[in-house]
């Protein structure tokens, strides 16, 4: 048996660098000159590196994580450091030995380990109670929140009103975004962050100055419905009710579905297909995609890191691991918490897929159960990119050419298309992403690795 478990690919260990020039520096260092005392076992990787002043960086990966630790001032999570120590056990066998961690790596690694311990063991007793000091004055916090929500939401359908008894025209020149920023702050002092976005959604869509009346008078009614499902949500089934509480930007912590008393979670081996990162210059916003093996539902992780707080779960695409996940609460349950993992992560292999058709169908239910869906994520098998018949954009085709899909606007000029079409070469591949009413928006590519995009 391999000491150290399976290596992963360098694809793998590209997909975790948090910008590209992070991949370049990483790559720098995938080479056994600047390194020293480096090994590995079935759950950590760990090395020193020289740097420029007499004391090495000492770097450290905990792959079950995957999390990373480095002696280095750098800010970025995971540092070149750190992709550089993986690329090379990921390329070198030699170069990185099985063994013991030494003290300082095994100090972190210990500690890691007893604070993921603890939190297994925190339901079944002896640990800290996640509920609040004082259950009474919680429940009056949300009632009153729930009303000033309620109020921002009646205040919301009386602007609509006043919209469209003076004419979509009035938006425009009104000053079309300005109006529209105004009523998003008193969303937000209603509490209602999902309002808020979807009203500064209207500002964005008359500024665009594309086919906008027809544009915004959808997103109007979307608007609406979301509106008057949280002022009737008592009338709601309760799985459409828990949609719109989440569409409005009501919450549910990660930690209550897990251990609270209803607490459901589902085991499966679940396949990474994509990792994608964005960042407002505030928050840095980190969504996984993942597939069950045997139950094939699809699953999305959120996180969240901004100054200070690291973004710490990290999953490349092509790993699949064994482990619990507890989905939020909703009509089309997607987003979910990790829980459990009952053993290290592993390469997985390319995930079957489904034709263009099947992938709109897919869309098509998911938009049924939850109106307010931009996309719903789909593997597809057997396409190839190519320009779209009228040369404006560009589309994936089945190797039959009977079906064809267009790609999502956002990602034209991005160099992911170009890597598209470059591993296709005009063959047909498997390809992971975002079916949604812009079109589809690729993520992951198999070449048979993954490779993100």
């Amino acid at each position: 048996m391999n000491p150290q478990g399976e290596r992963w690919t360098t694809d793998q260990v590209l997909a975790l660098a948090p910008d590209d020039a992070s991949r370049k520096a990483g790559g720098k260092l995938a080479s056994p000159g600047p390194w020293s005392e480096t090994g590995a076992d079935r759950g950590a990787v760990w090395g020193l590196c020289k740097g420029s002043g007499k004391k090495p960086y000492q770097a450290v990966v905990d792959i079950e994580g995957p999390a990373f630790k480095c002696s280095c001032p750098s800010r970025k999570f995971p540092c070149k450091h750190a992709l550089g120590l993986l690329l090379l056990w990921a390329g070198e066998q030699a170069a990185v030995p099985g063994g013991e961690p030494p003290q300082w790596a095994g100090e972190w690694l210990a500690g890691r380990r007893a604070k993921a311990e603890q939190a297994a063991g925190a339901p079944s007793g002896g640990g800290a109670s996640r509920a609040p000091a004082d259950p009474e004055a919680a429940k009056r916090r949300a009632e009153r929140r729930l009303q000033r929500i309620g109020a921002g939401a009646t205040e919301l359908e009386q602007r609509l009103e006043d919209l469209l008894r003076t004419g979509l025209a009035a938006a425009e020149g009104a000053g079309g975004g300005g109006s529209w920023d105004e009523t998003a702050a008193r969303m937000v002092d209603a509490q209602a962050p999902g309002l808020a976005a979807r009203v500064r959604e209207l500002g964005s869509v008359v500024a665009s100055g594309t086919d906008w009346p027809a544009r915004l008078l959808e997103e109007c009614a979307l608007l609406h419905l979301l509106d008057q499902g949280f002022l009737g949500q008592e009338r709601l089934p309760a799985p459409l009710a828990a949609t719109v509480r989440s569409r409005v930007g009501l919450t549910t912590e990660a930690g209550d579905l897990l251990t609270g008393s209803d607490a459901a979670t589902v085991r499966d081996r679940w396949l990474v297909l994509a990792q994608q990162d964005s960042d407002d210059g505030k928050l840095t916003t980190r969504r996984i995609f993942l597939r069950g093996e045997r139950t094939g539902r699809m699953a999305l992780h959120l996180s969240f890191g901004g100054s200070g707080r690291p973004l710490d779960l990290a999953l490349p695409p092509g790993l699949v691991l064994d482990a619990d996940l507890a989905y939020y609460p909703g009509a089309r349950p997607l987003r979910a918490a990790l829980g459990e993992r009952h053993a290290p992560a592993s390469p997985g292999p390319v995930p079957p897929g489904c034709g263009i058709d099947a992938a709109l169908a897919a869309y098509g239910d998911a938009l049924r159960d939850d109106p307010w869906l931009d996309s719903w994520p789909v593997v597809l098998a057997d396409v190839a990119p190519v320009p779209a018949r009228d040369g404006a954009g560009w589309q994936l085709a089945d190797a039959d050419g009977e079906s064809a899909l267009p790609l999502d606007p956002r990602c034209l000029g991005r160099t992911g298309l170009w890597q598209l079409a470059a591993i296709s070469g005009g063959a047909p591949l498997t390809v992971f992403g975002e079916c949604g009413h812009r079109g589809f928006l690729p993520l992951t590519a198999w070449d048979p690795a993954p490779v993100s995009l």
